[in-house]
């Protein structure tokens, strides 16, 4: 075969689009089976999407920043040592009688050597586990063959255009950068990564390696060279006008597609609020003796002490217990009931979600079964998993199987919020900062840590009393934890 065609796939959760953030390979570079060519962000997370095939890169479809469907070419890759308009065959095919197949024999070698990188409906299997292939049944559409160990076409693709000098020159690897935050900086502010010197171990690409060439490139921007007082003035370019705003009369600074990420969440919340009827109840709580609690424990156990969202989590997974009514889902038009009627899904168990800030925007994973945990374990898996959600490395699983969301908007310095549902769970407690408040205590004044709790929910599962009675629930636990603790 001459050249092969690898097709985007499915990168989970029936996601149909992906956005090209960036080549991780350029034209005419060698690459290996499971190298990474691209990475991609997708609704959900952003991925790295390695390579089935080994070879010469041959053709990159695609520029980055352009959204690609499911199934669309990705990257062609030319079978190394084999001249252009030699025949195509397909992996897995049997070569026409009296003619070997040694790209096909070669192709399953790749495939063995496979490291067993895996997305949704393709990768290459690892250890000794053989490989089934299936095929898909041709249209006269597109003369295509599914190979679930890698999902590709092989088409016939002329000769590559010649590769400029400069690129065949680049070293036959992957860009030594596998920060996804550090290729974004990199992205967002014009930085080439082949042109940045990575001061990590065996060259990796750091982010401060990017803020130094960062900080070249503006430098060289302030520098205006002087100009030739010999030389005949230029004559003056007009400036081009700014697209002007119809409703407000002022220029456009710039435009910006929503995609990825934002594009779900801008979804999900206007789902949210379109069928959601919510109503919201708070109450002002004295967290002193949660503080103190644990900073007792701390001093006990420093390194072994959950932080303050494992105990408020802890707190509102009892409350939950309680009143199981708020970890449920309304489903307007189900088919459960025979009818098409409306009706209310209960869970047996909890997936606590909470909200993370990260730099792609607000996502929130959820911890499986944590209604099975104590606080020591809630808190390593809310580490594990904000530090994966702030990667770009949370799976579609973990940041959409949520049951109810505890949102901590606190450490923004804000008291309360006004939350919005996470959609279509039925309910979300929000928490506010935690600061000094003149309070009466036992008849007297005294200066007490506060906070807010801010409760919204679903009227349509639940009422008033049961929705107050659960939020009266978790303040109670967080100003007497002690009898709360005891009986978790």
């Amino acid at each position: 075969m001459s050249t092969r065609t690898f097709l985007l796939p499915d990168l989970g959760e029936g996601l149909t689009e992906a956005e090209l953030v960036t080549w991780l390979v350029a034209v005419g570079d060698e690459i290996r089976v499971d190298q990474p060519v691209a990475e991609v962000e997708t609704a959900k997370s952003l991925v790295e999407v390695p390579s089935p095939f080994a070879g010469t890169v041959a053709q990159l479809h695609g520029e980055a920043g352009e959204t690609l469907d499911v199934g669309r070419p990705l990257i062609s890759v030319a079978s190394p040592g084999v001249q252009p308009g030699s025949a195509v065959s397909t992996p897995g095919s049997s070569p026409a009688p009296g003619h070997s197949d040694p790209d096909g024999e070669a192709y399953r070698q790749e495939e063995k050597a496979g490291s067993g990188n895996v997305l949704i409906g393709y990768g290459t299997p690892g250890g000794h586990t053989a490989a089934r292939r299936t095929r898909r049944p041709r249209t006269a559409a597109a003369q295509t063959v599914s190979v679930p160990a890698a999902v590709a076409a092989v088409t016939e693709a002329p000769a590559p255009a010649p590769v400029p000098a400069e690129v065949s020159a680049r070293p036959a690897e992957a860009l030594r950068c596998i920060s996804p935050l550090v290729r974004k900086l990199a992205r967002d502010n014009g930085v080439r990564l082949a042109d940045v010197t990575g001061s990590g171990a065996n060259g990796l690409i750091l982010r401060g390696d990017v803020d130094a060439a960062l900080s070249g490139l503006r430098a060289a921007e302030t520098m205006e060279p002087a100009a030739d007082p010999g030389s005949p003035a230029a004559p003056a370019t007009p400036a081009t006008p700014a697209a002007s705003d119809p409703r407000t009369g002022l220029a456009v600074a710039s435009r910006t597609r929503v995609l990825g990420l934002r594009k779900t969440v801008a979804a999900n919340l206007t789902a949210s609020r379109a069928s959601i009827p919510e109503a919201t109840v708070w109450v002002d709580v004295d967290a002193t003796a949660l503080l103190e609690l644990r900073a007792d424990l701390k001093r006990r156990h420093p390194d072994n002490t959950p932080g303050l969202m494992a105990f408020l989590a802890r707190f509102v997974l009892a409350g939950l217990a309680k009143f199981p009514e708020l970890n449920a889902r309304f489903d307007p038009a189900s088919d459960s009931t025979g009818n098409g009627g409306a009706s209310i899904t209960a869970y047996e168990g909890i997936n606590l979600g909470f909200a993370a800030q990260t730099d792609r925007g607000l996502v929130v994973p959820s911890i499986r079964r944590a209604d099975t945990m104590n606080a020591r374990a809630l808190d390593a898996e809310i580490r594990r998993l904000t530090a994966s959600a702030r990667d770009g490395k949370a799976t579609p699983s973990e940041l959409t199987s949520g049951t109810f969301t505890l949102n901590n908007y606190g450490v923004f310095g804000v008291d309360g919020s006004a939350a919005i549902i996470n959609y279509p769970e039925s309910a979300i407690l929000g928490i506010g900062r935690i600061i000094d408040k003149p309070w009466v205590v036992d008849g007297a004044l005294a200066v007490r840590k506060l906070t807010e709790l801010t409760l919204v929910f679903d009227h349509r599962i639940c009422d008033g009393g049961t929705a107050g009675g659960f939020l009266r629930y978790v303040a109670d636990a967080i100003e007497n934890p002690g009898s709360v603790l005891a009986d978790l």
